[in-house]
């Protein structure tokens, strides 16, 4: 049986932590027929997240070398940890724009920042969308002002800034919970958008981690606890690890990926430092918690996905053998076109290990599957080689739309896990485009 959230789920998504408002409006930043994903007639298309107070803020951005205007924006200014406001924008990626990209992000900021009478480096923004198209700016500029007079705290402005970020999405990703820190009500909220080109490997900084189509994911957390900047840029730093880098659907980075957490201390607990160690311990199980719930969202709604699989591989020699061993499978095109038939190919799953970075040894690797919360793994290979466990046995697992695939290496004491999913037909007849309809290419 799987385990019960130690915290409360509660309704309101990021409007529920006290002092948030939320909004969104259409002011048609995707034209029609400039590609799939977004084009769906009058969509909300551009949203405000705002605090009643300046709020402490960490954010996590891409590590593309390819890297969209907004996601440079917010690197520059996210340093000083603190923020009021975010607006993003679906339909445009603000990506390969060159420098007047930059001018347009710059301009979304003060545009944000003069009606909410904020100074600009409160304002943080995101983008998701078309690359390469420059922003239609006196849409945007309507729009912001247009949002700004409809804020409030209530849920479904919250639910109408979830619809507003998503492109190829085809559910809303929100998650709201509450608990207890120094004897105060605690409420932490999150929203993020993802189907496809989905597999982030974010940083503070935009550098490279040491371990790793135009959809993005982006992820947005509030909550009012009461955080130390130090203390919440590495809360997320962790949360992330665990959480949305850790997720891919068809192995592709984004130029937009980014997460923003804002903190703004409104429900009045005493400030969480490193000294807090009970405390921390609490804030960073809710933060670990909310990320790594919207990140499976993003995995199960991937563009024409049907299978949901939890890749953990175990007995590593160290934590890159384990994270290239678990991205190899996780990632593999040949595995995943099997998940989609129900087929528990194991001889696939060897083939992506065995030309994956990692140090194995043939004749020490166990391949089980189970059923998510089932700590029951039925083997299909035993030290290299085929178990008797009938065939109808395996596929009876893999025909489930979630399972868990175990991989034990054998050779340490390392693990790591990716959330992945199948690749269907459905995936590459969204993704191909047609040269002959350029209303089709794009994503």
């Amino acid at each position: 049986m799987l385990k019960p959230s130690p915290f409360q789920v509660i309704e309101g998504s990021i409007a529920a932590p006290t002092g948030f408002r939320t909004a969104a409006v259409f002011c048609d930043i995707k034209r029609l027929g400039t590609g799939k994903g977004s084009n769906k007639g009058q969509k909300l298309d551009l949203a405000l997240i705002v605090s009643d107070v300046p709020a402490t803020a960490a954010g996590m951005f891409t590590t593309s070398r390819v890297c969209a205007a907004p996601v440079k924006y917010c690197m520059k200014h996210i340093v000083k940890g603190v923020a009021q406001a975010v607006v993003v924008n679906s339909g445009n990626a603000n990506a390969c724009t060159g420098r007047q990209g930059m001018k347009d992000a710059e301009e979304m900021s003060r545009e944000t920042a003069q009606v909410l009478a904020l100074k600009a480096e409160q304002v943080l923004i995101c983008s998701t969308g078309r690359i390469g198209v420059a922003l239609p700016m006196a849409n945007v500029r309507r729009g912001i002002i247009s949002a700004a007079s409809l804020l409030n705290p209530s849920f479904g402005n919250a639910l109408q800034v979830t619809e507003a970020i998503m492109t190829s999405d085809t559910r809303p990703k929100t998650i709201a919970i509450e608990f207890k820190l120094g004897g105060m009500l605690v409420r932490m909220g999150g929203t993020c958008k993802g189907a496809g080109m989905i597999q982030p490997g974010m940083s503070p900084t935009g550098a490279r981690p040491a371990s790793g189509l135009h959809a993005t994911m982006l992820g947005f957390i509030t909550t009012d606890a009461n955080v130390n900047g130090a203390v919440l840029k590495r809360a997320l730093e962790s949360a992330v690890a665990q959480s949305f880098n850790r997720i891919t659907v068809d192995g592709d980075m984004s130029t937009n990926d980014t997460v923003l957490v804002l903190a703004n201390g409104m429900a009045g607990n005493a400030k969480i430092t490193s000294r807090s160690k009970a405390d921390l311990q609490t804030f960073q199980a809710a933060l670990n918690h909310v990320t790594l719930e919207l990140a499976k969202m993003i995995v199960r709604d991937g563009e024409g996905v049907s299978r949901f699989v939890t890749v953990k591989v175990h007995g590593a020699k160290n934590e890159k053998d384990a994270d290239f061993a678990a991205r190899a499978v996780a990632n593999g095109a040949l595995v995943k076109t099997s998940w989609f038939g129900g087929d528990p190919n194991w001889g696939r799953i060897l083939g992506a290990l065995g030309a994956s970075r990692a140090h194995l040894i043939e004749e020490k690797i166990d391949l089980g599957y189970a059923l998510p919360g089932n700590k029951k793994i039925v083997f299909a290979l035993k030290k290299g080689q085929p178990t008797q466990t009938p065939f109808k046995v395996l596929c009876g697992i893999v025909a489930n739309s979630e399972f868990e695939l175990h991989i034990f290496l054998n050779i340490g004491k390392s693990d790591a896990v990716m959330y992945s999913c199948d690749l269907t037909e459905e995936y590459v007849e969204f993704n191909k485009g047609d040269v002959g309809d350029p209303a089709s290419m794009g994503g």
